[in-house]
């Protein structure tokens, strides 16, 4: 019996199991979107470190020779082309890297999350021992760590290039800037992890291509909408008070203003200008019983806390968005059948 026991064991083939797919899939399945992220950062990244060098430095020797023409002493040359030419490349790399957390949206909601659904290579690579958890936390950790990495070393150039030019190029954009602002700090990354969490939560609730894309690009621009009206009411304003006389201006990011009454009381502008450009405005001004403009605003030393504030809600909508989609895998995949769990048996 022993050795009818042995023989039995050695005849009978040793049960396999499929290895469960992991970072090394995940890759292969989507290498061309993976290539291609990789050049659209190395192009943008050499864009923006050829403004930072040879273009700002050009822009700026043309600035100084414009800014030292004597135009009543006869015509006057300065490098017309050196200051476009930065103007330009400066508004294209700019555009370009707001446009990313968009791109990373609808990549993801319709070829890392939608396509896969729809096409059933998602629940084919449930059945091959990777349970759905599992898939949908391996296809959200590869991507965040490669837009992260991206996304952060763009907006690190970015903000390189706009320093090197910022007070020396007088067509160059100030820091409140509605593009400038973002692509010079760290909302520009959270905006695009959101984007790929709202288009892995799209991807699972439509199951569909071109519906999820949508959806998730939708998401995205309606949060960049929300990040700016929000980011000026994250941070505590500074308020300026200047005569009936003066216009009143902001220093900044201009948050209110108005009229300044004698209780201190706070009200709307009718827009009249200044008391001194017309009798009618200075009777106007009497009737209001107002004695001054203010004008609330943010100074460029409010750049870090605007941006801090405002990254850490965008990224606790992406945390929100992840967990949202984290359960909605664990509701509808329940009763997926594992083929390891049968091999076992």
């Amino acid at each position: 019996m022993t050795a009818l026991t042995l023989g039995s064991d050695r005849t009978a083939p040793a049960a396999k199991r499929t290895p469960a797919p992991g970072t090394h899939w995940l890759l292969r399945l989507h290498r061309p979107a993976f290539h291609g992220w990789i050049g659209v950062v190395a192009v943008l990244g050499l864009a923006l470190i050829w403004l930072w060098g040879p273009l700002t430095d050009s822009a700026i020797q043309g600035w100084r020779q414009y800014n030292a023409c004597d135009y009543d002493a006869g015509p006057c040359a300065y490098d017309q082309n050196a200051i476009v030419r930065y103007k330009s490349v400066y508004m294209y790399t700019t555009g370009a890297l707001t446009a990313l957390p968009f791109v990373v949206a609808a990549w993801a909601g319709a070829s890392l999350f939608g396509r896969e659904l729809e096409h059933g290579t998602a629940q084919l690579a449930w059945t091959q021992g990777l349970s759905p958890v599992r898939w949908l936390a391996t296809k959200l950790a590869v991507p965040a760590v490669l837009v992260a990495a991206g996304t952060g070393l763009l907006v690190t150039l970015h903000r390189l290039t706009w320093s090197a030019g910022d007070g020396r190029i007088d067509t160059a954009k100030n820091w409140h800037d509605s593009l400038t602002l973002h692509t010079n700090g760290p909302t520009t990354v959270a905006l695009a992890l959101t984007g790929l969490t709202a288009g892995a939560l799209a991807g699972l609730l439509l199951r569909r291509t071109l519906p999820a894309l949508m959806l998730a690009l939708g998401f995205v621009a309606a949060l960049r909408v929300l990040a700016d009206l929000a980011m000026p009411h994250l941070w505590p304003t500074f308020t300026k008070v200047t005569s009936l006389g003066d216009a009143h201006r902001s220093d900044g990011m201009q948050v209110d203003s108005g009229l300044v009454t004698s209780s201190g009381a706070h009200v709307a502008d009718p827009g009249c200008g200044p008391a001194s450009s017309s009798d009618t405005c200075a009777a106007l001004y009497k009737k209001l019983d107002a004695t001054g403009f203010y004008s609330s605003y943010h100074p460029e030393s409010h750049y870090w806390p605007l941006q801090l504030t405002t990254t850490a809600l965008v990224l606790a909508v992406a945390a929100a968005l992840a967990v949202a989609a984290f359960v909605l895998i664990r509701r509808t995949t329940a009763t997926t059948p594992r083929v390891a769990q049968e091999a076992a048996v």
